[in-house]
């Protein structure tokens, strides 16, 4: 999972998820704003398969993360009009929903993980 583009473990990681059918999505969760920094919510209907595959990706790096870690991670800057801009952090309701669907990173998981990994791997020398 470390040595492959990010971009393409989380799209393979969030289409796993959505079909395998065992994460819950909160039902509030498509009219949700992701930060306050942010003016609207997500267009793609399914930015919380998301979400959710970017945030079992970091657990995979460094496991234990709490919501404010997650915050964190998906901050980012706020426009504050003619003053200058400052960091924001992320939404914590729709970071902790993620972290309360995903659990903890058993090693099931991190098989899974691996999986589908090597997967990408095969799909790119073919």
């Amino acid at each position: 999972v470390k040595d492959i583009d990010q971009h393409a473990v989380t799209k393979a990681v969030a289409v796993f998820l959505k079909k395998t059918g065992k994460l819950k999505v909160p039902d509030q969760m498509d009219i949700v704003k992701t930060a306050k920094f942010k003016e609207l919510a997500p267009y793609d209907p399914d930015w919380f398969y998301v979400r959710c595959a970017s945030i079992l990706r970091h657990l995979y790096h460094r496991s234990p993360a709490g919501v404010g870690s997650i915050t964190k991670i998906y901050g980012g800057r706020k426009r504050n009009g003619v003053h200058p801009s400052h960091f924001c952090r992320a939404a914590d309701g729709a970071a902790r929903k993620a972290l309360q669907a995903l659990r903890k990173l058993s090693s099931i998981g991190q098989r899974d993980l691996d999986r589908i990994a090597n997967q990408i791997v095969f799909k790119q020398r073919d």
